[in-house]
């Protein structure tokens, strides 16, 4: 590796190293202790010194030096690893550079030259990979130990390295520690005593700094049920936030496979450095303080006064400048702090140069005036150039209904009177809008209530939905018409929950609230599949939709989703477990006393989960629950860890009187419901109880635990996918280990082929053992292995056994209905619906008719199905006979509907009703093509086709009676009853597989060789007039009984093998 030429002066090099080679202007070393004699006490030594100087000697004990002549200075220009690398960059030199130098005069020009040619080869070298380093040379040198010593991937990108000490025991060990992409590595050598770790960052559960006796400040590291402590750093904070930035890095990528596209600077592992890291951090800290879009990245930064004219003082602070806000906020943050979205700046003046002061002119005739600001030139042009025309949403007039709530002035109360007017004082005082002075006072105000008809607008003005809404200008109406007609997962589940959300609210009582809550959860779920719709988000849009127009409505659920409540709204809620962490930890440093007799405090997490999720709105009365999101939207997630304290103290010696959860849990609810009298006081009293609780101490603690929660639900998962695979299926040695994938969710990895698949289905139906559980494991396996890849995941096979176990009467018939279908036919979107546009579009239901007809040869396999599914069953017999009634009588149906048929097909112009259609492509039901009901009970002699079909089927399922041996024609297919055989139902109708032929669709020309097939509507209709079929089928299974019983079959098999 060539090296940035560095002086070396050899008179103090003590003699560590050795010349292998050398010429008039280049010199071969190596470093003494390594190679031939390396061992003995200096090989300690030398590489003692070299780990803990941190000289690249330790992984490179070859170098080059060029040699000035007449000189005790040279110049360092390469080093290597082996003797191949090294001898490769001295024969360059020969080839390249020799010949050169002789025609140098002077020895600086020689120098000069080497030294250009080595820096050049560097920078070519370096040109993609390493540009963004701070010191590339050093970067350089610590790559090639790091590749060394830990013998990572090759696409393993190294971030940066620390010089720490690693606490083994008692003993500290002086070493290197390397941050990865991937993983956390130290190495350490001590007279011969070689430490090296290697943690992956994502199975770090506690990343954290401390203290003690000892240590001053140290960093802990708990993974796979180990500790590492780290300490002596030079800068411990710096090291502390990108060892935070690369563990939530790994864990994200491992939980969602997030890719970052709009993140520039984690898109591509390969390139994130340290300082991308530090920038991203720096801008998520500024997003978040400011409530910003999550397009907005800090560009610059100045100190300044601001002339706060409400205090009549100037106030000390920091001036923040992203894309399309300028910010201030005050020097502790608490003081004061104000949004300026550039939209809203007119113009900006430097009155006064001497003062290095600058007056920027709002809309509304409003100024503010900055002085003593560093680069205030800088700054004056940087707004200048980012100076819009674009005007404040803010106030601009609209036709739309401002909520779903009316406040008639006739009705608003005194109290409500006095509260707007103590606002209207303060926006007199502090400004209106985006661009008003948030305060103390503010924040008081906010605690003490916010009036109804201000309530939306400061929702959206202390959430930053504003900034979001006024910055996407008809993307709401976008959403809504694109996500008109799709159909999901997510608009199944907010069709089911629209009628639940505050039902006892009048405004969600008539089809205009229920419409609006549907356009804004179906938008917001277009607009975000990875969320799509989760429970709560229904109730909290209900809440907003009262206070905000729909459109707002809409931002306010984007602006807590994605930035409020990050990860809160998902399969895992991962966020919602997070703040419980959060919030166990504030009860044990601020509740001692309940903790000290409550040891176990997940109780809390449990009971607590709806009090994040809701924002307390499924617990309080609604006029205490506005109050709570009105500091919600202010004070963030702060302000619902300081209720539920507020809670929690409240009831203190009631809980620590309590004997079990269930009488703590109705302590909790009476307090709830105390409080429907005096909404604001309630909240007033608890919000000041535990004010002095911080922000930045939430996020650090939220940072702390996050690692520590998906740790924890990994292992969880991990153990029980595990567990229930090994224990009733697997052993270890079994070579269905095969198709484990572990690049896949924990819920993929594992997968079962047929033959597997088919063992397992055996142990675990939920029919006694029959004839046909072979046929039937097969074809369940091909209608779950929906890719077609012949695997069966444990996801899909418990989707399956979902239906079997737990589905209704209709699901598991249709689960049965669908195996008899050939391949490749037979699959329906379940979740086809139409959105409801107003009133002129109205909902799609989710239709059986969309399942296609069964032909003769797969309804006689279903039949056998049936009876096979009978066998054992105390109500045998009468399960039998149903299935035979429910048999002929379908048979006879569709022979009165061939005959109709036929007595019509002359007269094709008739419009008589009784002309069925014909039977493939007829969608209405058998019922209503009859009229008159004795033509079933009174066929006409000529229908044995029908008699036939149906004795064949008893034949076929209940054997011969002994009275009537089974007559078979000569090919061995069963005989109608004049002796001949029937070619409608030969040996193949009576295979395993159902038939793959679709069935012929052409008319047939006569009644007896017709194709005749049945719809899943005529067959769940006629089953539902058999009492003993339905109660067989919805029987419930004893799933833990059936798992047990599995598990002893499985376990005894082996012990015989």
């Amino acid at each position: 590796m060539w090296l940035k030429p560095e002086e070396v002066l050899l008179k103090n090099a003590l003699k560590l190293w050795v010349t292998e080679k050398c010429n008039d202007y280049f010199i071969l070393q190596r470093r003494r202790g390594y190679g031939e004699g390396s061992g003995g006490l200096t090989g300690l030594l030398v590489g003692t010194l070299d780990t803990v100087l941190d000289s690249t000697a330790k992984v490179a004990p070859f170098r080059i030096l060029h040699q000035t002549p007449d000189s005790q200075v040279y110049w360092n220009i390469a080093c290597g690893a082996s003797q191949e690398e090294i001898t490769q960059h001295w024969e360059w030199l020969q080839q390249n550079i020799m010949r050169t130098l002789s025609v140098f005069d002077s020895s600086e020009d020689i120098t000069s030259f080497v030294q250009g040619k080595i820096r050049g080869l560097i920078a070519e070298e370096g040109k993609v990979s390493l540009v963004q380093e701070d010191d590339p040379e050093k970067f350089r040198e610590a790559l090639l130990r790091f590749e060394s010593w830990f013998c990572l991937p090759e696409k393993e990108k190294l971030v940066t390295y620390y010089s720490c000490s690693y606490w083994r025991g008692r003993v500290p060990c002086q070493g290197w520690l390397y941050l990865s992409t991937n993983f956390l590595c130290f190495y350490s050598y001590l007279l011969g005593n070689e430490v090296k770790l290697v943690v992956s960052w994502v199975e770090i559960s506690r990343l954290e700094k401390m203290s003690s006796v000892l240590l001053t400040e140290s960093i802990r590291v708990c993974a796979g049920g180990e500790e590492y402590v780290f300490s002596m750093f030079l800068h411990l904070q710096q090291t502390f936030l990108i060892m935070e930035q690369l563990g939530n890095y790994a864990v994200r990528r491992l939980i969602d496979k997030e890719m970052f596209p709009d993140d520039h600077i984690l898109s591509d592992p390969l390139q994130i450095t340290k300082r991308g890291l530090e920038t991203h951090a720096r801008n998520e800290a500024f997003r978040a303080f400011f409530r910003l879009p999550r397009e907005e990245n800090l560009l610059e930064v100045y100190e300044s006064f601001l002339w706060v004219p409400f205090s009549h003082f100037n106030t000390l602070g920091k001036i923040c400048v992203s894309e399309n806000y300028m910010c201030f906020a005050s020097q502790d943050g608490s003081q004061c702090h104000l949004i300026i979205p550039i939209r809203e700046i007119l113009s900006v003046e430097k009155p006064d140069r001497s003062s290095r002061a600058l007056t920027v002119c709002l809309r509304g005739k409003r100024a503010l005036k900055f002085s003593e600001v560093r680069d205030f030139e800088r700054l004056a042009g940087t707004i200048r150039r980012k100076c819009g025309s674009t005007a404040s949403p803010q106030h601009s007039v609209s036709n739309q209904v401002t909520s779903l709530s009316e406040f008639p002035s006739s009705v608003i109360s005194l109290k409500e009177k006095m509260k707007e007017q103590s606002w209207q004082i303060h926006f007199a005082e502090y400004g209106r809008g985006t661009s008003m002075f948030c305060t103390k006072k503010t924040r008081d105000l906010i605690v003490r209530g916010v009036p109804e008809m201000l309530r939306g607008e400061l929702w959206m003005l202390f959430s930053g939905a504003v900034n979001d809404m006024a910055t996407h200008p008809g993307y709401y109406t976008e959403l809504v018409e694109a996500s008109l007609g799709a159909s999901s997962l997510a608009t199944d589940e907010i069709e089911r929950d629209l009628h639940r959300s505050l039902p006892d609210h009048p405004a969600f009582q008539s089809d205009t609230g229920i419409s609006a809550l549907r356009r804004v959860l179906t938008a917001y779920a277009y607009r975000n599949p990875k969320i799509g719709y989760c429970q709560a988000m229904n109730i909290l849009t209900s809440v907003l939709l009262l206070y905000a127009k729909e459109e707002e409505a809409f931002w306010l659920l984007v602006a807590v989703c994605e930035r409020m409540l990050p990860d809160y709204f998902n399969r895992r809620i991962i966020g919602a477990l997070v703040d419980q962490a959060v919030f166990e930890d504030l009860i044990r440093v601020r509740l001692t006393q309940l903790t000290e007799h409550m040891t176990d405090l997940t109780f809390f997490s449990s009971v607590s989960l709806s009090w994040f999720l809701t924002l307390f709105i499924s617990v309080l009365p609604i006029e205490s629950a506005v109050n709570v999101v009105d500091c919600f939207f202010y004070d963030g997630i702060k302000a619902i860890l300081q209720l539920g304290l507020a809670t929690l103290d409240y009831n203190m010696d009631a809980l620590l009187c309590c004997h079990d959860d269930a009488e703590a849990v109705t302590i909790l609810n009476s307090l709830f419901l105390i409080c429907r009298g005096r909404p604001t006081d309630y909240v007033l009293v608890f919000f000041q109880k535990y004010g002095d609780i911080q922000s930045e101490e939430v996020e650090s603690m939220r940072r702390r635990n996050k690692l520590y929660v998906i740790q924890t639900l990994e292992d969880t998962t991990k153990q029980n996918v595990r567990q229930h695979f090994l224990s009733c299926y697997w052993t270890a040695n079994s070579p269905a280990l095969l198709h484990h994938d572990p690049s896949l969710a924990y819920l993929e990895q594992y997968q079962l082929g047929l033959s597997q698949y088919s063992l397992l289905f055996s142990l675990l139906q939920p029919w006694g053992p029959g004839t046909n559980t072979h046929s039937l494991a097969l074809w369940a396996f091909r209608l779950i292995d929906e890719n077609h890849d012949g695997l069966v995941n444990f996801k899909e096979f418990c989707g399956a056994l979902d239906i079997l176990y737990s589905g209704t009467f209709t699901e598991k018939l249709k689960f049965l209905f669908k195996l008899h279908l050939p391949p490749g036919r037979g699959k329906v979107d379940l979740q086809a619906y139409l959105k409801q546009w107003q009133d002129e579009i109205q909902k799609k239901e989710e239709s059986i008719k969309d399942l296609p007809r069964i032909n003769q040869t797969q309804f006689i396999q279903l039949s056998k199905t049936l009876y096979a599914l009978f066998h054992g069953d105390p109500e045998e017999e009468s399960l039998f006979r149903a299935v035979a009634r429910v048999t002929s009588l379908l048979l006879r149906m569709e022979e009165v509907g061939r005959r109709l048929q036929e007595n019509t097909s002359p007269s094709k112009t008739s419009t008589s009703p009784l002309q069925p259609l014909s039977p493939a492509t007829s969608t209405t039901s058998p019922f209503q093509t009859i009229s008159p009901p004795e033509t079933i009970a009174s066929p006409r002699p000529d229908a044995a086709p029908v008699e036939t079909v149906t004795s064949k089927l008893q034949v076929a399922h209940l054997g011969p009676e002994p009275s009537s041996p089974c007559k078979t024609g000569s090919d061995g297919a069963p005989a109608s009853p004049d002796g001949s055989s029937n070619p409608s139902i030969s040996s193949s109708t009576m295979e395993t597989e159902p038939a793959n032929t679709p069935s012929d669709n052409t008319a047939p020309t006569s009644p007896t060789d017709m194709e005749w097939s049945f719809s899943f509507e005529q067959i769940l209709a006629s089953l539902l007039n058999e009492p003993v079929l339905v109660r067989f089928i919805e029987k419930p299974v004893d799933t833990e009984n059936l798992l047990d019983r599995a598990r002893k079959d499985q376990l005894k098999a082996q012990m015989m093998k």
